[in-house]
């Protein structure tokens, strides 16, 4: 039986540690410029070395929180997606797709020196694909960052994103064919999830926007309606087995091209998107096992390596033929490097849905998370700020 001081300390943990992580944030950002969100990881970090999930067991609906909060990043990045520049220069879309393919190959081929079991490593190369969109679009919006480099992390980072989850799905079907023999059950948890939730988010991007347009609303009742329509998203999505980090970048990049404005203040959706990024990051840093991440570090060490590689790499190599300079293509390389909230989430939701191993790999990839979403993000300030696009550096 739940003692009143035990109901207290589960009601009062979440709120009082997002305070703590809201004024480190802060403190830090205004001392040292460290992102805000690598502290919220911190905190979040320190939260599950003391068992804060623990403290909030009878609290339901947390995962949902998160991915709503997570839906209205990816909705916001895809809005800044602009679709006629892949027609205008196809190589940077071209970029996009060669550098997935090669990070699930080199990191696949690179988990095979530890021993894992097939299954495990191609779910681990499906995820390390994906950038994290939560860590970028915060710290770009937080530097108000824009220029090529900017533009060209953010369209390459729904690029991975977008073919994270589909090789994530085919990975499902594979699983549940070596498994169970049973084609029907692998075909609705790859292509079925797929198709629906493309088709989901596609069809409010063409309905929202045309809703905006007869009702006339001003710009804060846009934000209130694409918001609302991103919490109905995410609502459907889990009642129907579907992606709603998919389905939420999808209508973000269809509303974009239905032509309904989102202004810069607009952008975050205001003081409720930095209290929900604020518990996003906090939540999924608390629930990595700090005994995990001691364990898995060595790997966690060699695939970031050779995943950093492979962003670096590709973005150097094919600088030249999508239109910048080798020292750009650095940049954006590096400014790739987050990836753990996108990656935690998509990976729970597959668990939810009945993939065995998914719990094993959060256990085996809690150190390279760890690294990446602590870091990340720093990296990805410094190389927007080395490429001279953000008011710091103008400052």
């Amino acid at each position: 039986m739940i003692t009143n001081v035990d109901f207290l300390l589960q009601s009062m943990a979440w709120p009082l540690v997002l305070l703590l992580a809201w004024f480190v944030g802060e403190r830090l950002h205004e001392t040292w410029h460290v992102p805000r969100v690598t502290s919220y990881v911190a905190v979040g970090l320190l939260g599950g070395l003391v068992n804060l999930p623990g403290l909030t067991a009878s609290v339901a609906g947390l995962p949902f929180i998160a991915n709503v909060a997570l839906s209205l990043v990816l909705f916001e990045l895809g809005y800044r997606i602009n679709l006629r520049w892949f027609r205008h220069n196809p190589w940077v879309l071209l970029l996009g797709l060669v550098e997935s393919v090669i990070t699930f190959g080199a990191v696949y081929w690179a988990s095979g020196f530890f021993e894992l079991a097939t299954d495990v490593r191609l779910i681990i190369s499906a995820l390390s694909i994906s950038a994290s969109p939560a860590g970028i679009v915060r710290v770009a919006n937080e530097l108000h960052s824009a220029g090529q480099v900017t533009e060209r992390v953010l369209h390459l980072c729904a690029i991975n994103c977008m073919v994270s989850v589909l090789a994530l799905k085919l990975v499902v079907g594979y699983w549940h064919i070596s498994t169970s023999g049973d084609l029907v059950q692998a075909a609705f948890g790859s292509v079925h999830v797929l198709v629906t939730s493309l088709a989901v988010g596609t069809l409010l991007g063409v309905t929202v926007p045309w809703l905006l347009r007869v009702r006339g609303s001003h710009e804060r009742g846009v934000t209130v309606v694409f918001a609302l329509a991103v919490l109905l998203l995410t609502t459907m999505s889990y009642g129907l087995k579907l992606s709603p980090l998919l389905a939420a970048l999808t209508f973000g990049i269809v509303a974009r091209e239905r032509r309904v404005h989102l202004t810069n203040a607009q952008r975050g959706f205001g003081t409720a998107g930095d209290v929900l990024t604020l518990f996003l990051f906090v939540y999924i840093a608390s629930l990595l096992n700090w005994a995990e991440v001691a364990s898995g570090m060595l790997l966690g060490l060699a695939l970031i390596a050779v995943r950093t590689v492979s962003k670096v790499g590709c973005n150097l190599v094919a600088a030249r033929l999508s239109g910048i300079t080798e020292r750009k293509g650095l940049l954006t390389g590096l400014a790739l490097t987050p990836m753990s909230a996108f990656a935690i989430l998509l990976l729970e939701q597959t668990r939810l849905y009945g993939l065995g191993p998914a719990v094993q790999v959060l256990s085996v990839m809690a150190g390279m998370l760890m690294l990446q979403e602590l870091l990340g993000p720093v990296v990805t300030q410094r190389a927007l700020m080395t490429a001279h696009e953000t008011h710091v550096t103008k400052a």
